[in-house]
């Protein structure tokens, strides 16, 4: 399929409404529930969110491997290039997983096949994707690993992954997403469990890609202290929907949802301490996430929001863009 390419100042991707369900005895579990975005080309887009929240299963979306059943992508749009992934058949998913679009997975030690050596398993990106041969496809993963600073690479491809350090095996991962230099790179979790000078490491190593490539990149994480370091715009989610969309400055220096000034201000401060007690003070956000089953009829932040209206709660709430040209989903900000 022919499609031309965007301009450096184009979408590469958009995100139209999209609808991901899971349905079980217990009902229908909306996971994520319409939401969209856009990512221009060389972009770093953070998504943000408390664990549950939906940032998983719309990575997941995007390159359709949401298990099914249960999951199923009820409704929506995922126009890649142009074109809807939706509307392509499984055959020509594959040819774009790895090679237009990669993904880097919360755990690389269940994502890796610990029957094959690292070496073999980098190499079928190449073989896959570019036609290379086994000799041409190991040299070219050994490139690679130099590429992403694993030492002594050319017996590293002959490791399998339980021989190596979580770092290590993390940056085999990035270097299986990288083999055929795709548009976008989506990096679900990808400094979780590490300790934080490997996590810098990590962080700093895609950052370079990036430059290097140009390629766009989803984080996906609850960290944002990570957000703040790499991203360049942010989309925050809470119980499957995006509730604020804005560039990374703008949702620290002034948050307009709710759920953003709360997760922002359970972000523990060096030296900020109770007077009476001498310990740090942590603030929380009181109740817990809904149901995905049971969902409030209003605003999904409804039940623990403390600036809440009764009419948050009456019908669903739209997502309005502000004169500022940001993103909010909240009845703060409707006019009337």
């Amino acid at each position: 399929m022919e499609t031309s390419k965007p301009e450096n100042n184009s979408h590469i991707l958009e995100v139209k409404g999209l609808c991901t369900y899971f349905y079980s005895i217990h009902g229908i579990a909306k996971a994520v529930n319409n939401v969209s975005f856009s990512l221009k080309k060389g972009e770093i887009l953070g998504i943000v969110g408390e664990s549950g929240c939906g940032k998983s299963v719309t990575s997941l979306s995007i390159v359709r491997l949401i298990e099914s059943p249960p999951g199923r992508i009820a409704e929506g749009e995922i126009v890649f290039d142009g074109t809807d992934l939706l509307t392509l058949s499984e055959q020509e998913m594959r040819d774009i997983r790895g090679d237009k679009i990669s993904m880097i997975f919360q755990e690389p030690m269940t994502s890796l096949n610990p029957l094959y050596t690292i070496g073999n398993q980098i190499s079928e990106m190449f073989i896959r994707h570019n036609g290379y041969d086994r000799k041409k496809a190991l040299e070219a993963s050994i490139e690679m690993l130099k590429k992403v600073q694993i030492p002594h690479p050319e017996a590293r491809v002959k490791e399998y992954p339980h021989q190596m350090s979580g770092g290590m095996r993390q940056r085999v991962m990035i270097a299986m997403a990288l083999a055929c230099n795709p548009e976008i790179l989506i990096a679900d979790e990808p400094s979780t469990a590490l300790d934080v000078t490997i996590q810098a490491q990590v962080l700093d190593l895609m950052l370079q890609l990036k430059k290097t490539y140009g390629t766009a990149i989803i984080l996906i994480t609850h960290d944002l202290g990570v957000i703040a370091e790499v991203a360049e715009k942010v989309a925050v989610m809470y119980a499957g929907q995006i509730v604020e969309e804005a560039e990374v400055e703008e949702i620290f220096d002034d948050p307009l949802h709710p759920y953003t000034r709360s997760l922002l201000k359970s972000i523990p401060i060096l030296g900020q301490r109770f007077e009476s007690e001498g310990r740090v003070e942590l603030n929380e956000i009181k109740g817990i996430v809904p149901s995905l089953y049971e969902l409030p009829q209003g605003c999904n932040f409804y039940p623990r929001c403390p600036e809440a209206q009764p009419k948050c709660n009456e019908a669903g709430i739209p997502i309005i863009s502000t004169k500022d040209n940001r993103k909010v989903r909240c009845i703060l900000y409707t006019s009337g």
